[in-house]
């Protein structure tokens, strides 16, 4: 059975968001990859021209770095939404300064409510040395607390490592 939320989670480079891609083919439906990352360099630009050449035509993307709850909102029950990545979003409204707590709950709001099925991809950030400034600190708890929160309201809990699943919640289709 296939799960109506999925968490995928991993660190940089796991294999986390090609696992995700892939989970998508199983629903049967017309996917939706819904960008977070904003562009500010070439080299960032070069990787969502890459992503966009490797996932094909057969994609709908939607690029909104901030107001994801608007667009889950909008997606309907023929639908797969791959949200790659939490932390992108959660990167963006942080560096914005905007209420991240305000902005976690329209999230998950918009995920419970959300008619299409919905794939999110996140970077697990605690597993590594304790950051030596007072941002990489506020980041490193406040994507713990988004991860918390995305596992809660998820059917399934994958967690990629050397791209391999680990299973943390629910079962595998």
């Amino acid at each position: 059975m296939l799960p109506n939320r999925a968490f995928v989670l991993g660190g940089a480079a796991s294999g986390k968001s090609a696992y995700a891609e892939n989970l998508t083919y199983l629903y049967g439906k017309s996917r939706v990859y819904l960008a977070t990352a904003q562009i500010f360099d070439d080299e960032m630009a070069a990787k969502k021209n890459r992503h966009l050449a490797q996932r094909g035509d057969d994609w709908t993307t939607i690029e909104e770095p901030f107001d994801a709850a608007t667009v889950l909102k909008q997606a309907g029950p023929d639908q797969v939404y791959l949200m790659d990545c939490a932390t992108l979003w959660l990167t963006n409204h942080m560096l914005a300064e905007h209420d991240l707590d305000a902005e976690q709950d329209r999230l998950m709001r918009a995920m419970n409510t959300c008619k299409a099925n919905l794939v999110v991809v996140s970077n697990e950030v605690g597993q590594g040395i304790v950051p030596d400034t007072t941002l990489g600190r506020r980041f490193r708890e406040a994507q713990g607390r988004l991860n918390i929160d995305l596992a809660k309201n998820c059917d399934l809990v994958v967690q990629i490592v050397a791209g391999l699943p680990n299973v943390l919640k629910g079962r595998l289709p």
